[in-house]
């Protein structure tokens, strides 16, 4: 079976914005007087702030509220982003090049805002290698619900079955295999271990160790 897509996760896969992130929490906590458990970032990552906020924060369960603080979160990452630059990871650009060369459309799908990608489409010039995005005002579920990598194969007209989720968090995993798609992890912020554990066919340690004959290998029985 044919390599047809490739689907990206953003943060973690594409850019390296886990310290951008995480201050972004601790701001808004100051901002709102609210307390921050000592591992929520590591239990929050991938999931949708709509999750983070009710369920890992235990904020609010107010839908208006927990609305506000979690767009207020992500304009704290944006002025940071803008301030600091948000880094690529290391050959991302060169194996974008190399996926839409080969004609493998690539997509993204991602539990972050569709802003957040604009910044750093803005930042480096990469939005062009992306046929659309599916982000987090996108979905209902957010992962480990496949619903965010089922759209994104919509957009670019793919079967599940002959793509590749890139994802550096567990949850993002899972989704890719709940959907009937390839699952393929980057250790970035996570242990290999963890991912492995949540069901990818294959790991990684970084971004610089991506290549299309490496997708291509998930396909060969």
């Amino acid at each position: 079976m044919p390599l047809a897509g490739a689907i990206f996760d953003w943060d973690g896969v594409v850019i390296d914005s886990s310290s951008l992130h995480e201050e972004s929490w601790e701001l808004l906590a100051r901002e709102v007087g609210k307390n921050l458990p000592s591992d929520h970032f590591k239990n929050g990552f991938g999931k949708r702030n709509a999750v983070i906020i009710p369920e890992i924060l235990g904020w609010s369960d107010d839908p208006s509220e927990i609305d506000a603080w979690g767009k207020r979160k992500e304009e704290l990452y944006r002025v940071m982003g803008v301030e600091r630059g948000i880094p690529l990871l290391p050959g991302i650009r060169e194996f974008l090049t190399s996926l839409t060369g080969e004609g493998v459309q690539c997509v993204i799908g991602t539990s972050t805002e569709r802003a957040n990608l604009e910044l750093a489409f803005e930042q480096h010039g990469i939005g062009d290698f992306f046929e659309g995005a599916v982000c987090s005002e996108d979905v209902t579920n957010g992962k480990p619900d496949p619903e965010v990598f089922l759209k994104a194969t919509r957009i670019i007209g793919a079967n599940p079955t002959e793509c590749v989720v890139l994802e550096d968090s567990a949850h993002g995993i899972q989704a890719a295999v709940r959907g009937g798609m390839k699952a393929l992890g980057l250790a970035t912020t996570r242990p290999m271990a963890d991912l492995f554990e949540a069901g990818a066919h294959t790991v990684v340690e970084g971004s610089q160790d991506l290549s299309i004959v490496l997708l291509e290998s998930l396909f060969q029985s």
